[in-house]
């Protein structure tokens, strides 16, 4: 399996990244490209092999009961990174310079936490997810890949560690990310962001 090319993730880094908190505009936070170490992640009981590319068409949390259709978005022309829109029916984004769930790498997927005057976002409880909990993406070749959360972090969007979200891993691993903390305006100071790894897959 080839590994995703770093200068891909390396690009996304050091453009203007999100994320858009749904407030009434797609509010985005620039990121500064430092050097992160990604959290620790436990070692899978047995190996799971990495999955073709397909990419995602529905994701469902059901610890905090996200079941929602996935679309793709890709760089915005200020380059930073697209934000699903913000609309009654909040979906939640892959972005597609991203590896695919489930093939090895950091997939990216992203969802508001508000939506405006339609009130909560896709990943509205996001951070309440603890390490274990299941995530399920339905990809559109028909396979399910599961990921189990290995950790939650909550930061500040001026040191939103790039290298941890984006940087290269040596197996399939994904990353769920929203706003939160403090709310100003329209905006609010945080992210947070789920580090999950790959625990099954089924055709």
């Amino acid at each position: 399996m080839t590994l995703p090319s770093r200068r891909a993730f390396a690009t996304a880094a050091m453009a203007a990244l999100l994320v858009g908190c749904g407030g009434h505009g797609a509010d985005r936070a620039t990121t500064a490209h430092r050097r992160s170490t990604p959290p620790p992640s436990p070692s899978p009981d047995k190996a799971v092999h990495a999955l073709g590319r397909s990419v995602p068409v529905t994701l469902r949390i059901p610890a905090i009961g996200v079941d929602t259709p996935v679309i793709q978005l890709g760089l915005a022309s200020d380059g930073s990174v697209q934000v699903p829109p913000i609309a009654a029916h909040d979906r939640a984004g892959w972005y597609r310079h991203s590896p695919t769930p489930g093939r090895i790498g950091p997939s990216v997927i992203l969802g508001h936490v508000t939506v405006g005057t339609y009130g909560d976002g896709v990943f509205r409880h996001l951070a309440r997810l603890r390490r274990g909990d299941r995530i399920v993406v339905r990809l559109e070749n028909g396979t399910t890949a599961e990921f189990a959360v290995t950790s939650v972090r909550t930061v500040a969007k001026a040191e939103f560690p790039a290298d941890a979200v984006y940087g290269d891993v040596d197996r399939p691993e994904l990353r769920l990310i929203t706003c939160g903390g403090s709310r100003t305006g329209d905006g609010y100071l945080d992210n947070v962001i789920v580090f999950a790894a790959l625990s099954s897959a089924t055709p």
